[in-house]
């Protein structure tokens, strides 16, 4: 049967459909998550409890928030993986539990973790690339190369978020079930939502934008330096570090949000651009953090990732294994880049500032031509809109002559077509 989409309208929140899993022990911690990127108004979903709320829980329970729905029972599934959780079983089942939801005019199905944090408007752009007519699975694998080797290469894992399309979504909700018999011996419901898929001969179609965020400590260099892909989630945020120093968790996480806000297409996405003056080299993640190197440092090492943050677990040297491109984050403080971090946002119809600013202060010595002496950064940009269509292209920066000597202000814009990023003769 064809699911008719209303097919010509583009795609947008609506048509998106969302699985979320918790249990009733954890929602109220992780509640304050769904509320950061959750929209009552034009989102449609359920969060898969294990049971119902107590009372005082349920009484408290904010008509903003999606939906709870009760999962099933699982208990005659077999579950064999040594010292995993039997829930992944019910987490499994999430997916067919949001298809027998029924919505009308569904394109996708998207599922993830009572922790996986979304970015809306940049998951609809992602998912308007494929045509939800087709049968498509669409998620990202671990930064850890460990993880991945461990679990699987092969998988869109769970806390990062995976979307099914309608009509795929429809076949293995009715086939879940008798395929979950074969896959007790796996650890999680991601790894056996995965092994059904395989079995109906859908792979993974990798995006990377969806972060499982396998990593602990201090996440900076991940924020620093994101693919040329819109920012579609975030994971794990308990057990990273805040990602703007000073500031609780959830008010970080807050704080980035007000800028994705303003220009969503634009969050983390990454420019380099150089002070031919000083000969400093400056690389801006929009809306997070700017590192002014005192040095000239070519475009490609700038585009590597500081390995700031921690293996998830820390005992053997290949947790120290990643899947991408990595550059030292210098042991002395005083010897890394000068790291501004967003202050603030303002939007006028000329466009955007953005304004960053010091947030750790470092005791170091410097001279008059060393970036330390800088305080603040203003970046002026216009809201991006990403035509996914197109080739991706990153776009280029230029350092503006400053009225102040403790200001820069850079300008985003688009490249020329011959424009080569690099330090001017």
């Amino acid at each position: 049967m064809h699911h008719d989409l209303s097919s010509n309208d583009p795609i947008s929140i609506h048509h998106i459909i969302f699985g979320i899993a918790s249990t009733a022990k954890s929602w109220s911690r992780r509640k304050e998550y769904v509320n950061m990127w959750w929209n009552h108004d034009n989102m449609r979903g359920c969060i898969f409890l294990d049971a119902p709320l107590d009372n005082d829980t349920f009484l408290d329970y904010d008509s903003d928030m999606p939906p709870i729905c009760i999962s099933n029972d699982t208990s005659w599934f077999g579950y064999t993986w040594d010292g995993g959780l039997r829930s992944a079983i019910r987490v499994a089942r999430v997916v067919s539990e949001t298809v027998a939801l029924n919505h009308k005019n569904a394109r996708w199905f998207v599922f993830g973790d009572d922790d996986t944090l979304f970015f809306p408007e940049n998951l609809v752009k992602t998912l308007s690339k494929y045509d939800p007519n087709l049968w498509y699975y669409i998620g990202s694998k671990s930064e850890s190369y460990v993880q991945n080797r461990h679990f699987s290469f092969s998988m869109a894992y769970g806390g990062a978020g995976f979307a099914i399309s309608y009509p795929l979504a429809k076949v293995l909700a009715k086939v879940l079930d008798s395929c979950l018999e074969r896959y007790a011996h796996l650890y999680g419901s991601d790894g056996r939502i995965s092994s059904c898929l395989a079995e109906l001969g859908v792979a993974v179609t990798n995006e990377p934008g969806f972060h499982q965020m396998d990593v602990t400590g201090d996440a900076f260099g991940l924020l620093m330096t994101h693919p040329m892909n819109p920012l579609v989630s975030l994971h794990h945020p308990d057990r990273i570090d805040p990602i703007f120093p000073n500031m609780t968790e959830t008010n970080a996480l807050r704080h980035l949000y007000e800028a994705a806000n303003q220009d969503p297409h634009r969050i983390l996405q990454q420019t380099v651009c150089y002070d031919r003056w000083y000969s400093w080299t400056v690389s801006i993640s929009w809306g997070y953090a700017i590192e002014v190197f005192g040095v000239h440092v070519l475009v490609p090492d700038v585009l590597r990732t500081p390995v700031t943050f921690q293996p998830w677990l820390k005992n053997r040297v290949f947790n120290t294994f990643f899947n991408f491109d990595m550059r030292r984050h210098h042991h002395e403080p005083c010897r890394r880049p000068v790291v501004f971090h967003l202050d603030r946002v303002n939007s006028t119809k000329d466009g955007i500032t953005s304004i960053y600013r010091i947030m750790v202060e470092q005791n170091c010595t410097f001279g008059m031509s060393s970036p330390r002496r800088i305080q603040e950064v203003k970046v002026y940009s216009q809201k991006l809109n990403l035509d996914i269509k197109q080739a991706p292209r990153r776009q280029c920066c230029d350092i503006l002559p400053s009225s102040s000597y403790n200001l820069m202000e850079i300008n985003i814009r688009a490249c020329h077509e011959e424009e080569l990023v690099r330090k001017k003769p």
